[in-house]
């Protein structure tokens, strides 16, 4: 698989599954913009080690949920690499999955929902909205956006997690849609519980045991598990598949 040339934007990108993320497209010879949030640090070493790996990696902060912000971050990144060809949108509120810390339906706020929600769906529409004109001056693109297998099977109901990506799987649908007679592509890749990253971080060990005993492939995903999928759809080896979501969970959702 090869993105020489290619120019990827990956949200939330400074760690975790976002890292990995753009570690493997610059591993595949790709322009990679490191988005992050806050942890300059953080996005300085992801970069660092996209170079190691030959690519070209440059870091840009912008809060993705501020329209404003995701605007300037597009506007940079064209004036730097001149097209955006994937746009991969990671980003979401801070979350962590500890099912006894997990606030149950009757104790949520519309305002937990609504964070959640901004995070995710928020945060994706603006990138979205501001990509757009760059892509479809070209007639083509690739956006891919990160929900979760929670959204097919709620083993444990984060209800304000699981319903902002379930709206996001919705809107990557619709804009699928819309887009592919233009040249845009949207899919979604969707994977379970991912360790370790932030969020995964206060899992306890007997909930991954319980999550590896209802697993097929007998583990827990780690964030390298989710690259393969999200560069497929970048690829031209998926340029047939649009508005599909992908379950990278190890055959706990078949389906």
């Amino acid at each position: 698989m090869n993105f020489t040339g290619k120019t990827v934007l990956v949200t939330g990108a400074s760690r975790g599954i976002g890292a990995a993320i753009v570690k493997a497209f610059a591993a595949e010879g790709a322009f990679v913009i490191v988005n992050y949030l806050q942890n300059h640090e953080a996005a300085r070493t992801t970069v660092s080690a996209c170079k190691e790996l030959s690519g070209t990696a440059l870091a840009l902060q912008a809060d993705v949920t501020n329209r404003k912000a995701s605007d300037k971050l597009v506007q940079k990144t064209l004036e730097e690499f001149g097209k955006i060809d994937v746009l991969v949108n990671n980003a979401f509120r801070p979350y962590t999955f500890d099912p006894e810390a997990r606030k149950m339906h009757w104790q949520l706020e519309w305002s937990d929902y609504q964070s959640q929600i901004d995070g995710t769906l928020k945060s994706t529409h603006g990138l979205v909205q501001a990509v757009l004109p760059a892509m479809l001056s070209r007639a083509e693109g690739s956006i891919i956006n990160i929900a979760t297998n929670l959204v097919a099977r709620p083993a444990v109901p984060y209800h304000d997690y699981t319903t902002a990506k379930a709206a996001l799987i919705g809107y990557s649908r619709n804009l699928a849609m819309e887009l592919g007679p233009l040249g845009v592509r949207v899919n979604s890749v969707a994977p379970g519980l991912v360790y370790p990253t932030d969020a995964s971080r206060s899992t306890k060990e007997g909930i991954k045991d319980a999550i590896i005993s209802q697993t097929p492939l007998g583990r827990i995903a780690a964030p390298e598990d989710v690259t393969g999928p999200v560069l497929f759809l970048a690829s031209d080896w998926s340029k047939f598949m649009t508005g599909q979501t992908l379950y990278v969970d190890g055959g706990m959702v078949m389906g």
